[in-house]
């Protein structure tokens, strides 16, 4: 005869709300104080548990999108300057800018726009009867070149001109 579950339905909701907080199962297994395979086994046997699950992720998973589009894409907010003027305490509100960040926006077209951004792009030369050319050293040399301007112009198109 199996063992009872452990499994009590108030675990759904914490488990949700663990993982809005970015919980994995490994996490969630050292939580309830069960192993990761009893964390499976409830997702299937329980399809609030399951439910919770998918939807805590996914909304957790939503806010790190929209946190590296706007890093990516830079953003301004709106925060406090502390400082200490003639003995006194002073807040000033203040507008800070974060720049766009390059690394951010790598990232997002690589993901989003795979076949213009992956790091291996095949660019094969060929002649008019659809054989392989081999190139020189030089032409190598060239086509690099020739496609390193090319990236440089559409990094300048996603510039800070079209927020």
């Amino acid at each position: 005869m199996a063992r009872p579950s452990k499994y009590k339905p108030e675990f759904a909701e914490q488990a949700r709300k663990l993982c809005l907080l970015g919980a994995t199962n490994t996490d969630l297994a050292d939580f309830f104080n069960v192993s990761i395979n009893t964390i499976d086994n409830w997702a299937a046997a329980h399809e609030a548990f399951l439910g919770a699950l998918k939807v805590g992720k996914e909304e957790a998973d939503n806010r790190v999108e929209r946190s590296l589009y706007q890093r990516a894409v830079g953003y301004t907010f709106e925060s406090e300057k502390v400082f200490c003027q003639q003995g006194a305490v002073v807040r000033a509100a203040i507008r800070e800018h974060v720049p766009p960040d390059t690394t951010a926006q790598i990232f997002w077209l690589k993901n989003r726009r795979k076949d213009e951004w992956r790091d291996k792009q095949e660019h094969g030369i060929t002649d008019k009867d659809g054989n392989d050319v081999l190139m020189s050293p030089v032409e190598a040399g060239q086509k690099t070149a020739f496609m390193l301007q090319k990236a440089a112009h559409q990094i300048k198109k996603v510039g800070p001109s079209d927020q």
